[in-house]
């Protein structure tokens, strides 16, 4: 996946993000699980497209 894909996207999840935190009226803990869970989502997301993922996964203890 190209470099500035994954730019795009982490902007517009990040616009996402800035639109649900600040117009959509919610309690401080639900807003901060929602962020964590985002936030959890978007490194796995981008572990995979850097194919980082698929080397850990490999990784035998």
């Amino acid at each position: 996946m190209p470099l500035i894909n994954i730019l795009i996207v982490l902007v517009i999840v990040g616009f996402l993000l800035w639109l649900v935190n600040n117009y959509i009226p919610m309690d401080g803990k639900i807003k901060k699980i929602v962020n964590i869970i985002v936030l959890i989502v978007v490194v796995i997301w981008v572990l995979k497209a850097f194919g980082l993922l698929s080397k850990l996964t490999s990784i035998q203890v």
